[in-house]
């Protein structure tokens, strides 16, 4: 785990740091697909991304999802932080996008550290600064963007994430990413196939421009 922790976060900690973290941590390999933290549970551990992606969710009191962002590696959770400071139960949903490796830190650490390392201040400090401009995106493109340009910028950051061109989720999951309706995503998918966006295939969509 040392050596993937130097190549991820070597540049970001301190050698005694990353030796800490190599101590205390659990190196975790999780499918796509994997829920990996539920609304309401308790936090015990943070992630810490070394490669993969996790998209993070919220749900409104129907049980409708709306995504928030992506974590990448060398990324955190700035609402698994608050809540690991907290102690409060978590309020996002975090679900694997493909194949993930992640260590997980005990929240007792968090604390020591910020006192401790410099760096970590710092990588925590710019963790929220990162997520929260990432959630003011969300909010600025529900409330000033059409759904169409909604779901073309969706796409976009899931082939960007993916590293690929080709979006491999059906109408109704991203229906569910954007809190909408699986009609609405298939008409507007449509559209942007009719523009030469996009083509549409049965289980996969294939992106034609960025």
């Amino acid at each position: 785990m040392i050596q993937e922790l130097k190549d991820r976060y070597g540049n970001l900690f301190e050698s005694e740091l990353l030796q800490e973290i190599n101590q205390v941590g659990t190196f975790k390999e999780i499918p796509a697909g994997f829920k990996l933290l539920e609304i309401g549970d308790y936090i015990r551990s943070m992630p810490l991304l070394v490669s993969g992606a996790i998209k993070i969710l919220r749900e409104d009191k129907d049980g409708d999802e709306l995504l928030l962002y992506f974590l990448e590696p060398g990324d955190t959770c700035a609402m698994t932080l608050t809540c690991c400071l907290g102690q409060t139960r978590s309020e996002i949903r975090a679900i694997a996008e493909m194949d993930t490796k992640l260590i997980m830190v005990p929240v007792q650490k968090m604390d020591e550290w910020m006192m401790k390392y410099k760096s970590w201040r710092n990588f925590v400090i710019e963790s929220y600064h990162l997520r929260l401009n990432e959630m003011l995106e969300t909010i600025d493109n529900i409330a000033f963007l059409k759904m169409d340009d909604r779901l073309l910028k969706y796409l976009k950051e899931k082939s960007r994430v993916n590293n690929e061109m080709v979006i491999r989720n059906t109408h109704q999951e991203i229906a569910y990413d954007l809190h909408t309706s699986r009609v609405v995503i298939s008409r507007l998918l449509k559209k942007l196939e009719n523009l030469g966006k996009i083509e549409l295939h049965r289980n996969h969509i294939n992106l034609l421009e960025l």
